[in-house]
């Protein structure tokens, strides 16, 4: 956190972005909000995981090819095929996806103080893995039309090893990646229920 400030405000603000961008209206918010979670997930890839994370945990090697993946799909799917539509609803995979959106924009930074330890100790947003995964996790689940699973499968997988590991390490913040998980899962397979059981008209 200290080699990188002050880079957190401006993930931050990208974070604030594209929650002001699910109450635009514009063709153009898709593009825009998929090109700025290419943007954090890159630089989370590189400058966290792969610059300094991979120095002192040898399986980083194993689990980043998973993050450049789902760059990789985001990027097609979100930038060169214009073919993500995200809008804030009422539904359960809308209302998942925007709680887990805010959480990890705006709550995630403030869990390390309220568990006593440093400012310094913050996962933010667009510079910590665990919260840029869950809020990427939780923009695909704002995508329009059928649940976007392709999208899903990596953040679904990072959430469980993350939380695995933090339950290794006797860290209470291994509830949040589970969580997090356990909400897509849900929310998907009911988002999937609803589209199953609605009446032709």
């Amino acid at each position: 956190n200290l080699a990188m400030w002050p880079a957190h405000i401006l993930a931050v603000a990208l974070g604030l972005v594209i929650l002001l961008l699910l109450r635009v209206r514009s063709p153009a918010r898709g593009r825009v909000s998929s090109g700025i979670l290419v943007v954090l997930l890159g630089f989370v890839a590189w400058a966290f995981l792969w610059q300094r994370y991979a120095t002192i945990n040898w399986a980083v090697a194993y689990v980043l090819p998973l993050l450049v993946l789902e760059i990789v799909l985001l990027a097609w799917s979100g930038l060169v095929r214009n073919g993500l539509a995200f809008r804030a609803s009422r539904r359960p995979a809308g209302v998942t996806g925007m709680t887990l959106l805010a959480f990890s924009v705006l709550a995630y930074p403030i869990i390390a103080p309220l568990l006593g330890r440093s400012w310094r100790h913050a996962e933010v947003f667009g510079i910590a893995p665990d919260p840029t995964v869950i809020g990427t996790a939780g923009l695909v689940l704002l995508a329009e039309g059928r649940t976007r699973w392709e999208l899903l499968a990596v953040p679904l997988i990072w959430c469980t090893i993350s939380s695995l590991t933090l339950l290794a390490m006797g860290s209470p913040d291994a509830v949040l990646p589970a969580v997090a998980a356990i909400g897509v899962v849900a929310a998907g397979v009911s988002s999937r229920h609803r589209r199953w059981s609605a009446p032709d008209v």
